[in-house]
């Protein structure tokens, strides 16, 4: 697929700043996935996709300080407001035209992602790019105009916290992706072993 906006037009956001409750309250970004942090499989497949990566995290910051890219907590990290105040944190501090957010918790997403979900968004002139599989949309892999943060800010001081209730309120189009397996995220420490030793492929040889 010919490259239809440059790497250095798009920052990426690993979203690490949730409680962890599904996995006993631990840190999840921080969880062992075959030698090194789940949150930096994610940055290794992410960065040669895009210009630069930021992490969104609430707490353990030094760690992820430790991973070399910028850390930016919600705007307020002590109530773990959800992926959308991730995303808040991420286009305040985004300083290119468009921020690819991705999940902490999702070692096997696609390569071509970046690339993917920006020719649907540039095909459809659309505000928002969102990854789908089998049918299903993925709302944390999501490509957005940086110019969206007064709209977000807005739905988040009415009280709204879902993704795609924000994205329904902006032109948004859907980008279909062929294997399910790439989207699959751990929720609990049995599922990250099972991943683990599933012998999905890993992030750092995947190209």
């Amino acid at each position: 697929m010919p490259e239809t906006m440059p790497r250095s037009a798009i920052t990426g956001l690993i979203l690490a700043g949730g409680r962890g409750s599904r996995m006993g309250g631990v840190d999840k970004g921080l969880q062992p996935f075959r030698g090194q942090p789940l949150a930096m499989h994610a940055l290794q497949r992410l960065q040669p996709q895009v210009g630069g990566v930021m992490i969104n995290a609430n707490r353990n910051i030094p760690a992820y300080q430790a991973f070399g890219v910028p850390v930016w907590p919600d705007a307020e990290p002590q109530v773990y407001a959800g992926p959308l105040a991730g995303f808040a944190a991420g286009l305040d501090h985004c300083r290119t035209p468009y921020l690819l957010t991705v999940p902490c918790d999702c070692p096997l997403f696609p390569a071509d992602l970046a690339q993917r979900l920006a020719a649907g968004l540039r095909s459809a002139s659309a505000q928002a790019a969102m990854a789908r599989v089998g049918g299903r949309t993925q709302p944390v892999f999501c490509l957005l105009r940086a110019d969206l943060l007064e709209s977000l800010k807005a739905f988040l001081a009415a009280g709204g916290s879902k993704i795609d209730a924000w994205t329904g309120t902006l032109h948004t189009v859907s980008v279909d992706f062929d294997e399910p397996r790439d989207f699959e995220n751990v929720n609990s420490l049995p599922e990250l072993q099972a991943l683990e030793g599933s012998g999905a492929h890993p992030a750092k040889t995947r190209s």
